[in-house]
C-alpha cells in the first residue's frame, strides 16, 4: 500500500525527501563558510586543541555540520557524547556525558563519577581515541553549566587536552561567553567560527544540490520568480528554505502541477504565516569578505568564516602557523556545486 510521502516522491519523481527539516548530513551544503567551519572543527578535535565553539542563527546548518564533523571522525579513532538538550542541573549534565559515551554503572557520588571520567579518558587516549564532547544548542547553558564544561577540560597529559569540546548554538552563546565571569573560558577558546545564512547566489545553487541529491530525474521545478521569493521570505535560512520549498512541492503534488511559480510560494507563505524581513537582515548578493565582521562584541569579535587562512585568525597568536593541512584532501568528497 502507497503512502502519501511515496505518491508525493513518485509524483516528482523523487528517491527521497529534498527539503525535509531533519538534519541529514548527506544534504550538507558546503559554502566556502561552512567548508571552512567543517575543517577549523576537524582539525581542532585531531589536532587536540580543546576547546571549540561555533555560533549561527537558527537554522543555518550547524547540527548538519556537525553530523558531518563526527562522521568524518571514523569510530576507530573517536570516542563521542553529543549533547542535544543542555537544559540540566551542573548534576545532571556529567551523569548526561557519562551515558552518553557509554557508561553504564554511574555512581552517586560526583568525586566518583568525576574519578571515572578521568579513567575513561585515559583509557580512551591509551587506546588512540580522541574523546569528543559536543554540546549543541549550548546557548540554552548558564554561565555555572559552561564553568562546569570548563572544568571537565582541564582533565590532561603534559602533552595534550584528554577532551576536546565543541560548543554550538545560536549567537546568544557569545554573550554568555564574553561576560566578565567567562574570562577564564574564552581564553580556553581555540577555534572560534560563525554561520551565517546564505546569500542570494548559494541560494539557488542550494536548491539545485539537495533536489539532485534527492534522486530527481526531472530539472528543478521552482521558477525564477520562485526562487527570488524563496530568498526573499527565508533571508538565506537554510532550515525555512527547506519549510517553504517542502509546502510548496506538497501543495504542487495537491494540485497536479510539477511546476512552481511566485504565487506558489505566496500561497504557502500566508499558510505558514511568513513575511518580509520576518528572520533577518536583507540577505547579500554576493559573500562578505573573508574578513568581515557582522558580530560586534567588544571583547571577542567572531569573523565570518570565508578563507581557508581566516581559520589562523582564530588561533592564539603565539599558535599561528601557516599551510598545516589541506581542505581539498580532507573534504574531497565535499562537493559545493553540481553540475
Amino acid at each position: 500500500m502507497q503512502t502519501t510521502l511515496d505518491t508525493y516522491l513518485q509524483h516528482f519523481s523523487l528517491e527521497k525527501s529534498p527539503f525535509s527539516l531533519t538534519p541529514d548530513p548527506q544534504f550538507l551544503f558546503l559554502t566556502p563558510q561552512h567548508r571552512e567551519a567543517l575543517a577549523a572543527l576537524f582539525f581542532g578535535i585531531t589536532a587536540r586543541k580543546g576547546f571549540m565553539v561555533m555560533t549561527g542563527a537558527a537554522g543555518t546548518g550547524k547540527t548538519t555540520l556537525i553530523k558531518k564533523l563526527l562522521q568524518s571522525l571514523s569510530a576507530t579513532s573517536g570516542h563521542f557524547s553529543v549533547i542535544i538538550n543542555p537544559a540540566l542541573t551542573r548534576s545532571e549534565l556529567l551523569e548526561c556525558i557519562l551515558m552518553d559515551f557509554g557508561v553504564k554503572d554511574i555512581p552517586s557520588s560526583k568525586a566518583l563519577r568525576l574519578y571515572l571520567f578521568k579513567d575513561m579518558l585515559v583509557k580512551a587516549n591509551l587506546e588512540g581515541k580522541i574523546s569528543v564532547l559536543v554540546v549543541d544548542e549550548a546557548h540554552l547553558l548558564g554561565p555555572d553549566l559552561i564553568e562546569e564544561i570548563r572544568l571537565l577540560s582541564n582533565f590532561e597529559t603534559p602533552e595534550q587536552k584528554l577532551l576536546q569540546i565543541v560548543l554550538a548554538g545560536q549567537k546568544e552563546l557569545n554573550n554568555i561567553l564574553n561576560l566578565p565571569s567567562m574570562t577564564q573560558v574564552r581564553q580556553r577558546v581555540a577555534i572560534r567560527m560563525r554561520l551565517d545564512p546564505l546569500d542570494r547566489g548559494d541560494i539557488e545553487r542550494y536548491l539545485r544540490i539537495r533536489w539532485t541529491r534527492a534522486g530527481a530525474h526531472h530539472p528543478l521545478p521552482f521558477s525564477p520568480d520562485a526562487i527570488e521569493s524563496i530568498a526573499r521570505l527565508s533571508a538565506g535560512v537554510p532550515r525555512l528554505i527547506n519549510a517553504i520549498c517542502d509546502a510548496a512541492l506538497i501543495n504542487a503534488y495537491g494540485s497536479g502541477k510539477r511546476e512552481i511559480r511566485a504565487a506558489g510560494i505566496a500561497e504557502v507563505a500566508t499558510d505558514l504565516q511568513l513575511a518580509d524581513g520576518d528572520f533577518a537582515q536583507p540577505i547579500p548578493n554576493s559573500p562578505p569578505p573573508s574578513s568581515g565582521l557582522t558580530d560586534k562584541t567588544p571583547e571577542s569579535p567572531v569573523p565570518a568564516a570565508g578563507s581557508v587562512k581566516a581559520i589562523e585568525r582564530y588561533m592564539p597568536p603565539k599558535r599561528q602557523r601557516r599551510k598545516l593541512f589541506s581542505v581539498t584532501n580532507w573534504f574531497r568528497f565535499a562537493h559545493t556545486e553540481v553540475e
